[in-house]
């Protein structure tokens, strides 16, 4: 009976632990709330329309009760998968550009209810008592999320109606690619297993770097048919190669034409997810470092220009050792999504799943001079004639000014290996400096060697 009581009170002290970083995390979002009534009167432009398309984003967060991560006896990322979850969000933004576009918003966002002080904080304690109820009757406990909404009837008397319904069909589809389950394509598990490979396990610390190598493998690797036309590409160096990113465009992915998991529509594919014969759209990721330190202020207005970009799908990155995904920014001030909010885990094999937790109505925001130099700035490119505009467009922003002695990266013609330099190298070894060797003893700082 000593070891039964023992169990429940260290069961007792986890709950209550798992409770006061819900609240912890949500104080600090409270203070950097882009919109706060003081905040109002100065946002220019449509505030209505922004908030909508930042609610439309897919909120990728920490999880708990999920099944065992790979090699691992952990069920939850609560503490160190922040930038797994900033890098499943980018990659989110990517597919939401090529299945639905740009133009896309979700019809749901605007009755989602804020995360206020006050939510959070009551979502927490609603947990709590719900599992404590739970463990005193022996009961499974209950659930916060929302009880999944009612499928209106959708009426197919028009062709508006009908491209909808149809994008709605493909929202579903891609929330349930990040899915926390092994058969999820893009899930926390499979990210989980990639970075096994690269030294990396459930636990650690991830990087912005190493997510866009376990990013690109995870993508190559998806075996549902609906990924086929999407591929990823990470610089080497901060080094874009032109020729190998036509060739991601152009070159057929292997693998097989059926999988398991949730299936898409390929034969309603929306017209924003239109490709050419044969051809790829890539997701480029490019890991930066934007100072030494700190991030050099001098960068300020190269990110501003690069978040202004159409094709650009954001920023993973944050402050130290706290990650978050930066999609937009207002003034001297970065917006971004924050994953440091535990949620429970959602079956997303089911057809009706709620999407209600995939979703933030309430953006945050950050100081530039806060974000850590260490970061991956990704964008999507839909054809080799659309990346021909990228590389024009992106080389001029990043022309360097005055201030600036050397671009944050840059454009090559050819292909890497026309430069290659690690000739003999182990692939792991080339990744360097984006991926550590752990048994090096080098001081580092993020994810590369400072010499």
């Amino acid at each position: 009976m000593e070891n039964k009581g023992s169990d429940e009170v260290e069961t007792l002290k986890t709950k209550f632990l798992s409770v006061w970083h819900n609240v912890k995390y949500n104080d600090e979002s409270v203070t950097e709330a882009c919109y706060d009534a003081s905040d109002e009167d100065s946002v220019t432009g449509n505030a209505e329309a922004f908030r909508k398309d930042f609610a439309s984003r897919v909120w990728l967060t920490y999880r708990e009760e999920l099944p065992p991560l790979p090699s691992s006896p952990l069920t939850s990322d609560c503490g160190w998968g922040c930038m797994l979850r900033a890098g499943q969000m980018m990659l989110a933004q990517a597919l939401t550009l090529h299945f639905l576009g740009r133009d896309w918003t979700w019809s749901e966002a605007m009755s989602l209810q804020p995360l206020d002080a006050e939510t959070w904080t009551a979502t927490a304690a609603r947990r709590l008592v719900a599992s404590l109820e739970a463990s005193l009757q022996g009961s499974p406990g209950a659930s916060d999320q929302a009880s999944p909404p009612t499928h209106r009837a959708h009426a197919r008397g028009s062709a508006e109606e009908a491209d909808a319904h149809l994008k709605e069909m493909y929202h579903r589809t891609l929330v349930s690619w990040f899915g926390d389950s092994p058969s999820a394509e893009l899930g926390l598990h499979r990210l989980v297993g990639t970075g096994l490979t690269m030294g990396k396990q459930a636990g650690d610390w991830y990087g912005p770097a190493v997510v866009a190598h376990i990013l690109k493998k995870a993508v190559e690797e998806a075996m549902d048919p609906g990924l086929a036309g999407v591929t990823a590409y990470v610089s080497q160096d901060c080094t874009v190669y032109s020729a190998d990113v036509i060739d991601s465009h152009e070159a057929p992915r292997a693998g097989p034409s059926s999988a398991e998991g949730p299936a898409s529509p390929q034969s309603e594919r929306p017209v924003s997810a239109s490709l050419p014969p044969d051809g790829r759209a890539v997701i480029i990721l490019i890991p930066v470092r934007l100072g030494g330190e700190k991030t050099n202020p001098d960068y300020f207005n190269l990110a501003k220009s690069i978040l202004s970009l159409e094709y650009c799908i954001g920023i993973i990155g944050g402050k130290p050792k706290q990650a978050c995904y930066f999609v937009g920014f207002q003034d001297d001030s970065l917006i971004y999504m924050d994953p440091h909010y535990c949620q429970s885990f959602v079956d997303v094999s089911t057809s009706d799943f709620p999407l209600q937790s995939y979703h933030c109505p309430s953006p945050k925001k950050m100081p530039f001079s806060k974000m850590d130099p260490s970061c991956t700035i990704g964008f999507y490119s839909k054809s080799a004639q659309d990346y021909e505009r990228i590389s024009q467009e992106l080389s001029k922003v990043l022309q360097p000014s005055t201030k600036e002695k050397y671009p944050a990266f840059t454009f090559m013609q050819g292909h890497g290996r026309d430069y290659d330099l690690s000739a003999g190298l182990t692939p792991e070894k080339r990744e360097w400096p984006f991926i550590r060797d752990p048994r090096r003893t080098v001081t580092t700082t993020g994810d590369f060697v400072l010499l």
